[in-house]
């Protein structure tokens, strides 16, 4: 079995006003995240998705990628409890990655989505980068793709890849 994996960017800043908060909610900046509590949001988000990457790194590595200068992770939080998080990614300037987001499951379907996409494009382009990207597969929420093409992102490129192996 294969997955497919698809590539977009934004190559300017959205237009209009930024969405409205839902009650309750606050973004806030996880500082140089301690490994735990990064795995802990990764894990979070991203078993349903089969997110396994960062789960092979050891601490001392993955300490290394999420506690970089040029790397910040922001956490969506509704009514006190973490409910997601997006990770950017400068370390290959011009660009920005968005290269993690999403919510944890139990807070899907509740409109956090929308607006917390809408928040993380706007802080990405606070850096000033020649495009935004993202990318997002076939594993991902059925809604995922629909959700970065309404948020402004344009298709670029698609890939196959191997389907990813069973988490450990």
């Amino acid at each position: 079995m294969s997955v497919l994996i698809t590539y977009l960017e934004m190559l300017e800043p959205p237009s209009g006003a930024p969405r409205p908060a839902p009650p309750g909610t606050l973004v806030m900046e996880a500082e140089r995240p301690t490994v735990g509590f990064y795995r802990y949001l990764y894990n979070a988000v991203g078993a349903p998705w089969r997110w396994y990457e960062r789960n092979r790194l050891s601490d001392a590595d993955l300490a290394a990628i999420v506690q970089d200068p040029a790397v910040a992770v922001h956490v969506l939080y509704h009514h006190g409890t973490p409910a997601g998080y997006a990770e950017f990614d400068r370390r290959r300037p011009p660009d920005v990655q968005l290269a993690y987001f999403g919510l944890i499951p139990e807070f899907i379907g509740q409109g956090l989505g929308g607006f917390f996409l809408d928040w993380a494009v706007r802080a990405a382009w606070q850096y000033q980068p020649a495009r935004v990207w993202v990318h997002t597969c076939t594993l991902d929420h059925p809604r995922a793709l629909h959700l970065y093409e309404r948020a402004g992102f344009v298709r670029y490129r698609e890939e196959e890849a191997p389907d990813p192996p069973d988490p450990d």
